[in-house]
């Protein structure tokens, strides 16, 4: 805990995924509702098959969901999204005439059904 999935279409050639971990893993470990910068995993993954709509045209999406374990507070979870969606806006591809959706989402995880250990 906490798991950070970065899912973007892969119309958006080029996105920086090596700088956006950093300063993702960095922006995210900032906050006080992470205890341990090492919990932290972020990984990219690429759709290469999907639908936005149903209207022609070209469209994009980056979706991020930050998996973390229940008990954070409304505000402490808004910050969250925020610190995550502002490094995605500022470095995901942007390309000419396309439509990219931005979108980060908090979800609880279970504490009483979550099992972690380091080997």
């Amino acid at each position: 805990m906490p798991h950070l999935i970065v899912e973007y279409s892969r119309n958006l050639a080029g996105f920086p995924e090596a700088q956006a971990l950093t300063e993702l893993n960095q922006a995210v470990t900032a906050s006080p509702e992470i205890a341990d910068e090492a919990d932290l995993k972020t990984r990219f993954v690429v759709a290469n098959s999907f639908a936005i709509g149903t209207a022609p045209g070209p469209r994009a999406f980056v979706h991020a969901q930050l998996r973390l374990l229940s008990g954070r507070t409304p505000e402490a979870k808004r910050d969250l999204s925020e610190c995550v969606a502002a490094v995605l806006r500022r470095l995901a591809p942007k390309p000419a005439g396309v439509l990219v959706q931005l979108s980060v989402e908090i979800v609880d995880m279970d504490r009483g059904s979550y099992t972690k250990e380091r080997l």
